[in-house]
């Protein structure tokens, strides 16, 4: 229909008037870039929040409802002397004088500090061999005023560490979240300085040339940048977490590269065909930008399953990636042939002679690729190739059976952090627990005797378990609300904490308030982290669940098959399923681990399997549509099963090698990083993509596509209603004087 909005017209309009169109991206950077200067400042936080009411949260609501006392943050200061004991005049003054330095930051910063020899109890607050002492701090404010607040208390701590003698060292929700934040950026950084100059690299060897080469990275880090700055705006609205722009760089640069690299190795193969640089900037917005659109709204429906979960990890981390891929696909879209318009066969300037000359020499002699050659091999023995390649993945997903999940806590970051070696001292010496103290919240009337009953009943079962350390109580002026604080031994994040806020719930509790008409809820740290596990698990078969209808729907549309879908689907669960089976080899039973650098956990980060789920089905739907339009061409055409996957799979085998690479590559990156989740996302993403771009697009797909004949195209007849959704328009014929569309000096390099 004449008029109407397709990746081919925008394209064409992009190109035939490119000024608009680059004029109207540089204003959108701009923006941007300011944006990002006046609000990402403070527009991120470290916390775990939540968008339902589980039980945590509900107490927590309580108590600042009814005693004004929102969430807080408590830090541990740990001043410590291998020669002066803690009741000597030197340690009691350096004790002191610490106190009310910190103290002296006023009333907006911390609410109390308390040592043994002022405001405390000398016998809670000097360790068994006298040699340390601590310093609880209560911090002012909610959490995320002490999330801006506690940089003030760091460097008044940081400036004692080590001054006549004395070791001072701090830890607590806030410190712990600094750290966290800070070694995210610094392994941001990393992975950005890793994985962008191979990507660009491995951007030289397929296309041979450097202008070609540089377009890719050049429109990923405009659309990172963009939502970057969508993103700090939003953190001023909602609870976005600091990760998110951790997961905007990263699916940022591996999906921007990719959409470019396929739009602008299509473009390149029109002009070699002899095409004007305006008709193969139309043909590759038709062809090549069609599917990168369909493909972007693959990843964008996937990614969207996890908004689903109520929980500011998930929205920010699904968020943040669906904002960096809806803005690579409209620059992939707009951007990018405007700038091919205006540079056309200038796009091939800055050769590499024997890179480009060698892929050209290999495809114009019709050499097949290692992919194409695999490919071939599995088909001669389908079912065999098939029986081995599902083997294969099933036995790397057998240790995925043991996997255990939780959260990443102090303990995973590295040892030069104070926040972890005040954590280690507090733990050798006092309770971990004091650092993050659990609350039990009674909304009932105090002066009950039935109520006064339960609580001394409580109190009794917590004093007679080892595990949890002295109970303080406190009531509300109206009597109707108590609150129970008591540390539980080991962090917030250990097994122990998180099983005796499981035993607290589920046995204590009920057992002590039997026949009572109080309600309890328990708070605190470790009971926000049991409820965030709660949580995700609860939501895990839904989002599963979603991320497989909308894949399944959207292939069986575009292609018309139900068979097709099917296979793809299962295919990648294997994939995914061998992705989580080595991750857990890896990080939980260490195998391989030093080789890799990695950190040796007990647990797998709770939000990573989930997490890897939704953008593993979206990514590898880039390639399954990629590789299947072409497949599915060549079928239409010629009614020839095996040729159409031979020929498909041969096609696009460099480009789909070539994109995979480049992930790998920013995966690996990230992976480097000493934060253990991004170890593990790095890793599972990494593998994932190496698995399914080997193995399952050389072996699987032709062996399974290969058995099924002609079935692969079936659709039940009830279905035929379905819209017909072309990804892939056809190109218009070639000009009769195409030969002489591009000079002989400027021809270009075809990308392998």
């Amino acid at each position: 229909m004449k008029g109407r909005i397709s990746p081919q017209t925008v394209a064409r309009y992009s190109a035939l008037h490119p000024w608009r169109a680059i004029g109207l991206w540089a204003v959108l950077l701009l923006a941007g870039l300011g944006a990002i200067t006046i609000f990402l400042p403070g527009a991120l936080t470290a916390q775990y929040t939540f968008f339902n009411q589980p039980p945590s949260k509900v107490g927590s609501d309580l108590l600042a409802q009814r005693m004004n006392m929102p969430r807080k943050a408590n830090e541990v200061v740990v001043v410590s002397s291998p020669n002066q004991a803690a009741t000597s005049l030197a340690f009691r003054s350096e004790v002191l004088g610490l106190q009310s330095r910190i103290a002296a930051l006023g009333p907006g910063v911390t609410d109390s500090v308390v040592s043994a020899f002022r405001g405390g109890t000398p016998a809670a607050m000097i360790s068994a061999d006298g040699h340390t002492a601590i310093l609880p701090i209560v911090m002012a404010g909610d959490l995320t005023q002490a999330d801006k607040n506690i940089g003030k208390v760091l460097a008044v701590v940081h400036g004692a560490n080590g001054r006549g003698g004395y070791q001072a060292l701090i830890t607590g929700s806030a410190s712990i979240n600094s750290d966290f934040s800070h070694q995210a950026t610094a392994d941001l950084r990393k992975g950005e300085g890793i994985g962008l100059p191979i990507a660009l690299i491995i951007l030289l060897v397929v296309f041979g040339t450097v202008v070609a080469a540089s377009l890719p990275v050049f429109l990923a880090l405009i659309a990172i940048t963009l939502a970057i700055a969508l993103t700090a705006i939003l953190g001023h609205l909602f609870s976005v977490s600091t990760f998110a722009v951790n997961m905007i760089t990263l699916i940022g640069l591996a999906v921007g590269i990719d959409y470019s690299l396929f739009i602008v190795s299509r473009f390149r193969e029109e002009l070699a065909r002899g095409r004007s640089t305006i008709d193969a900037v139309a043909v590759a917005g038709g062809t090549a930008a069609r599917a990168v659109f369909f493909s972007g709204m693959t990843v964008i429906l996937a990614l969207c399953a996890l908004l689903l979960v109520p929980a500011n990890i998930f929205v920010s981390l699904g968020g943040g990636a669906i904002l960096v891929v809806a803005v690579a696909v409209f620059a992939a879209l707009t951007l990018l042939p405007a700038v091919l318009g205006l540079l056309g066969p200038r796009v091939n300037r800055g050769k590499l002679p024997y890179l480009g000359r060698r892929l050209m020499d290999a495809r114009a002699a019709g050499k097949p690729s290692v992919m194409a050659r695999a490919a071939r091999a599995a088909m001669r023995r389908p079912v065999t190739s098939l029986a081995i390649g599902a083997g294969v993945l099933l036995l790397a997903a057998s240790p995925l059976i043991g996997m255990k999940t939780g959260v990443s806590g102090v303990s995973t970051l590295p040892n030069s952090f104070q926040s972890k070696q005040a954590f280690e001292v507090l733990s050798s010496h006092f309770s971990a627990g004091l650092a993050s103290p659990t609350q039990i919240v009674i909304d009932g009337p105090a002066a009950s005797l039935q109520v006064q009953a339960a609580i001394s009943s409580l109190e009794a079962t917590l004093t007679a378990d080892s595990s949890f350390g002295a109970v303080q109580t406190l009531t509300d002026k109206a009597g109707n609300l108590t609150l129970l604080s008591v540390p539980i031994a080991g962090s917030s994040t250990s097994a122990l904490a998180l099983g005796k806020v499981r035993e607290l719930r589920d046995s204590y509790i009920p057992q002590a308030f039997a026949g009572s008409s109080a309600k309890v809820y328990v708070t605190g740290d470790t009971a926000f982290n049991v409820d965030y596990i709660n949580t995700v698990n609860a939501y895990f078969p839904w989002v599963i669940t979603i991320v497989l209808a909308l894949s399944f729907i959207l292939l069986m549309v575009a292609f018309r098959s139900v068979v097709v879908p099917a296979t793809a689907i299962a295919m990648n669960l294997l994939s995914v399923g061998a992705a989580y089976g080595l991750m857990t080899l890896v990080f939980q039973h260490g195998v391989g681990a030093s080789i890799f650098g990695f950190q040796r956990v007990t647990v797998i980060e709770q939000w990573i399997p989930l997490f890897l789920f939704a953008v593993l089905f979206g990514l590898s739907m880039d390639y399954q549509v990629f590789l299947l339009s072409r497949i599915k061409e060549e079928y239409d055409r010629t009614g020839d099963n095996r040729a159409a996957i031979s020929k498909g799979i041969g096609a696009t085998a460099g480009i789909i090698t070539g994109a995979a690479l480049i992930m790998l590559a920013v995966f690996a990156g990230f992976a480097t990083g000493k934060l253990v989740m991004f170890e593990q996302m790095g890793f599972g993403l990494g593998v994932a993509i190496i698995l399914d771009a080997t193995l399952v697009r050389m072996v699987l797909v032709p062996s399974a596509m290969s058995l099924f004949g002609r079935w692969n195209w079936y659709l039940p007849t009830w279905l035929a209603w379905l819209p017909h959704l072309s990804i892939e328009s056809a190109p218009t014929p070639l000009p009769a004087d195409a030969g002489a569309a591009n000079p002989p000096e400027e021809e270009p390099v075809r990308a392998a």
